[in-house]
């Protein structure tokens, strides 16, 4: 399968780089190079991992969570199933993924196939991120946990892999103007951290 050559076998390491300044990977940053040197002086990033659930419907959806507003971070944005590796019972991101998955939205990892991972990706709020693409059986039924999870849907992936959909968006955030990615889609507003995952899975998919 083409995704399985175009991804990575396990989540890169390290994305920033104290002593240079330099980001590679994927970061909140991407577009806002002015403030890599906040990087330098962040406490180290807490290891994460998510799951990107590819539907293997007759035409691919992409299958995400709406956070409820009462979450810590995040709250009430649109992410991928996922969070905090907790290493009492995770063995890797890939355990990670696939038990956070079950614990947010009560998807079984029997209906997962992993494929791999895109690139690690760096959070403004101190998440070292490590996204996990899989293909799921579209005979699942889903469980959201109340606590966490306001809402699940999908979206074509046709319509996340088309770059006319991908917008530069801008806000203040910390008193300052900061870029992010944004993939507006109907009334749901995907963007951030997870907007840019979407477009490094294209960067994989169909990059030179």
């Amino acid at each position: 399968m083409l995704a399985r050559q175009r991804l990575q076998e396990s989540p890169s390491e390290a994305i920033f780089d104290p002593r240079t300044g330099r980001s590679w990977g994927r970061s909140d940053f991407d577009l806002n190079p002015e403030l890599l040197a906040d990087l330098a002086v962040m406490e180290p990033p807490r290891p994460a991992a998510v799951l990107v659930p590819v539907v293997a419907r007759e035409q691919l959806t992409v299958l995400l969570t709406v956070r409820t507003d009462h979450l810590p971070t995040h709250a009430g944005q649109v992410a991928f199933p996922g969070g905090k590796v907790d290493r009492r019972v995770d063995s890797g991101p890939l355990d990670t993924a696939l038990r956070e998955a079950e614990e947010e939205i009560g998807l079984e990892a029997r209906y997962i196939e992993p494929l791999g991972f895109l690139d690690s990706y760096r959070s403004g709020t101190g998440f070292h991120i490590m996204p996990l693409v899989a293909l799921v059986e579209p005979t699942f039924t889903l469980r959201p946990d109340p606590a966490e999870v306001a809402d699940v849907f999908e979206v074509p992936l046709s319509f996340l892999m088309d770059t006319t959909n991908h917008q530069r968006h801008s806000r203040e955030w910390r008193g300052r103007l900061r870029y992010f990615y944004a993939i507006p889609f109907g009334n749901r507003y995907i963007w951030g951290a997870t907007a840019g995952m979407i477009r490094n899975l294209h960067e994989r998919l169909f990059g030179p």
